[in-house]
């Protein structure tokens, strides 16, 4: 498929990798109403083009993301617009969340607000250990709403109150001995850790990747014995792929796997 065209995102793509920046570095890359949209519109294309394999999300700049652009959402609009308007987080949010494919948060910066919600939702985050990352919504009067199912999933519930609360910024490092980001590099080997991790994930099976990193994200909300019958049926349909086969037979030949995704 061809490319879309962006406004204020950059999108590329290259072998099974495709690259989504947030592209509007003289602001700190804001996530302005028109931001959200471009970004849905290359997640869906990600999505839906069958050679990309893994996605790696970043910022153009020194800064990944700031947060979000309130003039561009308060403006002119009315209460029940400013309110309707926010659905443009949930949709995005949700398809990252159902994107079926790997997302490495390349995170070159700050992370901030609603920039750090868009962060923790990749799969996995690379940051340059000059980064810092806050909810510093608490600050202004407000409260990071539209992010907090997301932290509340990958931040301790006692370490994520204090940063709502006291809205400080904490240190890649700080958040790396929480779980919350896997790798913390020097800025020279951001790209090159970045590449090593989606070389390695673009080798993987689609087909286990999808079904696996699916239930992954839909069994964090059941029932302990509804997560337990949901898995079951799901590794039965990861056996039952071509994938799956022919990883076996490649174990026992002593060789590499070709995945063809079916």
């Amino acid at each position: 498929m061809a490319l879309p065209v962006l406004e204020q995102v950059l999108l590329s793509a290259s072998g099974h990798a495709a690259t989504v920046t947030l592209n509007r570095p003289d602001q700190r890359n804001p996530l302005s109403a028109t931001m959200l949209r471009d970004l849905a519109t290359a997640f869906r294309w990600c999505r839906d083009e069958p050679e990309v394999r893994v996605v790696v999300l970043t910022g153009a700049g020194r800064v990944f993301c700031a947060g979000a652009d309130l003039a561009s959402f308060d403006g002119e609009m009315t209460t029940l617009e400013k309110y309707r308007s926010r659905d443009l987080f949930v949709d995005l949010f949700i398809l990252m969340a159902d994107l079926g494919k790997p997302i490495v948060g390349r995170i070159n910066g700050h992370a901030l607000a609603g920039g750090f919600g868009l962060a923790c939702s990749c799969d996995m985050l690379v940051a340059v250990d000059t980064a810092t990352f806050g909810t510093p919504e608490i600050n202004v009067g407000i409260w990071p709403m539209m992010i907090q199912a997301i932290l509340s999933r990958s931040i301790p519930r006692k370490v994520l109150l204090e940063m709502e609360m006291l809205g400080d910024r904490w240190t890649a490092l700080q958040l790396q001995t929480l779980g919350v980001i896997n790798r913390v590099v020097a800025h020279e080997l951001l790209d090159s850790t970045v590449g090593q991790i989606t070389e390695q994930l673009a080798k993987k099976s689609p087909v286990a990747m999808r079904l696996g990193r699916d239930s992954f994200y839909r069994q964090q909300d059941m029932e302990f014995r509804a997560a337990l019958e949901y898995l079951q049926a799901q590794l039965t349909l990861v056996t039952l792929s071509e994938d799956s086969r022919e990883g076996v037979a490649a174990f026992f030949q002593k060789r590499e796997p070709e995945f063809k995704g079916r």
